[in-house]
């Protein structure tokens, strides 16, 4: 019988009733397992009685201030049976109008900013019958509001099996329309099910609950017999206070926030000494920022690790041993899963050359929803074609060096964008920076910098090329610097550097 999430939740409810199964950080405001429990029966009453049937689509389209609602909505869905789309917050009205209507969303619980752009889109959506809303107010046609939705009963579970769909995750790619990457119950778990020994020792994370890191971050602290601690803005500052007030064992980044970390004012003589474990995952790390925040946490496991909603659980591991020896590696396969570095024409590729990562994850198979073209295009002889570039060394352990598209081809000569910002991350007055390829009338591309300086900072272009030009070939040195307030990002924290290309040919 295949275990569901919402079993271990049960299992929580059932041993740990009272302990505080999530907090949100910056309210302070709480949730039991208990009640946890209880809400998302009564919730997943609501669905069954508003008609919502086995499969059917039910968006999670809440902001982050609603991390505690998010949560206990999650498990409602998959108590009813239907399939879970977490969904996107930030996206525009025509992104969100594709992605509800692509899923086929029948349901969706939205609550304040969100809920206002979902109203402008009803009439655009038929197949989106009802609306669960968070705001309280003077109620809306096909809407009713969370607190009068489904009515307190037994424990309720529609009976599932593995390869029912559990959610429906919309890539949040940087070109092109999202896809829908299917995740079945039995692949939707990074962490067995089980009973832990309870310690109430806190996992803090700040990524949007919609995406893959966010929604791991739901069930797989209470597993290990943690509270998820939320932060749902993340702020530097806060962070750190949350971290010396909290005292929290295990930590999720991304590249991103741990740059601004690094770079923060208090970062120097602040106490992080309670963490046990910091993952950072979904980008390349720059080398340098890996090193500042294991020599910070020198008592802690601080690796970088590699994934993506199309491979799901399959996922590295970094021996805690090898984590300061290779430093840039994001680890080893977990097996059964298998990596394979290949070249352009398909072939495999040995130690130490740079290729395209393939990955083989045997019994658990994804695709993407209702695009059969785009599965076959993805998923090949049972290989998941990532798009990331990669190189393993001699010992398999892999490297992530940047993604096949934002390799520039200057003049006949490859470049690694990642290359190039992880060591423009090296120079001190440097808080972020991206690097992309622009146009150019011989060389066909040549290389650009969007550089953020730390506040106070009077690094000119010049002054960054010359620090640059002692540490990378000549051909790599940016010719074109731009210096901004701040790099667009997508939710996920990515920087969406076709924004910066077209802002850079518009002039």
């Amino acid at each position: 019988m295949t275990e569901l999430l919402t079993d271990q939740l049960r299992l929580m409810a059932e041993h740990f009733p009272e302990e505080t199964a999530y907090i949100d950080v910056t309210t302070d405001e709480g949730i039991t397992f208990a009640d946890w429990d209880r809400e998302s029966d009564r919730l997943a009453h609501g669905l069954i009685d508003a008609g919502v049937t086995k499969g059917d689509r039910v968006a999670v389209f809440l902001p982050a201030e609603e991390a505690l609602r998010w949560i206990v909505a999650y498990a409602a869905v998959h108590k009813a049976g239907a399939v879970a789309v977490p969904t996107n917050t930030r996206l525009a009205p025509r992104e969100l109008e594709y992605v509800l209507a692509h899923a086929g969303a029948v349901v969706a619980f939205t609550g304040g900013a969100a809920s206002e752009a979902l109203a402008r889109l009803r009439g655009s959506l038929p197949d989106l019958r009802l609306a669960v809303v968070t705001d309280t107010g003077e109620a809306k046609e096909g809407c009713v509001s969370w607190g009068e939705f489904g009515e307190a009963g037994a424990s309720v579970q529609v009976p599932l099996d593995g390869e029912d769909i559990a959610d429906i995750m919309y890539t949040s790619g940087t070109t092109g329309r999202p896809k829908g990457v299917v995740v079945r119950h039995c692949n939707v778990a990074m962490m067995p099910n089980g009973l832990p020994q309870w310690s109430g020792d806190g996992w803090l994370h700040a990524s949007p609950m919609f995406t893959f890191a966010g929604i791991a971050s739901v069930y797989n602290p209470m597993k290990l017999g943690m509270t998820g601690l939320y932060q749902p803005r993340f702020d530097a500052a806060q962070w750190i206070e949350v971290v010396e007030k909290r005292r929290p064992a295990a930590v999720f980044l991304v590249p991103a926030m741990a740059q601004l970390l690094i770079s923060h004012a208090r970062f120097a003589d602040s106490d992080l000494s309670s963490i046990r474990l910091a993952s950072l995952g979904s980008a390349p790390l720059p080398p340098d920022t890996l090193r500042r925040l294991q020599d910070k946490m020198a008592g802690a496991w601080v690796s970088n690790n590699w994934g993506m909603t199309e491979a799901g659980s399959s996922f590295c591991v970094m021996p805690p041993e090898e984590a300061t020896k290779r430093v840039g590696s994001v680890g080893k396969p977990v097996p059964p899963v298998e990596f394979r570095i290949v070249d352009d024409s398909g072939d495999q590729l040995p130690a130490g050359q740079v290729g395209e990562l393939l990955v083989s994850q045997p019994g658990r198979h994804r695709e993407y929803f209702n695009d059969p073209e785009a599965t076959a295009e993805t998923w090949r002889d049972g290989w998941l074609h990532t798009g990331d570039l990669a190189y393993l060394d001699e010992d398999g352990f892999l490297y992530i060096v940047g993604r096949k598209k934002e390799m520039i081809i200057r003049g006949g000569n490859n470049i690694y964008t990642a290359d190039i910002e992880a060591v423009i991350y090296e120079h001190a007055d440097v808080q972020e920076a991206a690097v992309a390829g622009i146009p150019h009338t011989v060389l066909g591309e040549d290389v650009a910098a969007w550089v953020v300086t730390v506040p106070g900072s009077k690094l000119d272009a010049e002054q960054l090329r010359a620090f640059l030009g002692e540490r990378l070939a000549d051909y790599k040195v940016p010719r074109t610097i731009v210096f901004v307030d701040e790099l667009p990002r997508n939710a996920t924290g990515k920087v969406v550097k076709h924004e910066l290309v077209a802002s850079y040919q518009k002039g």
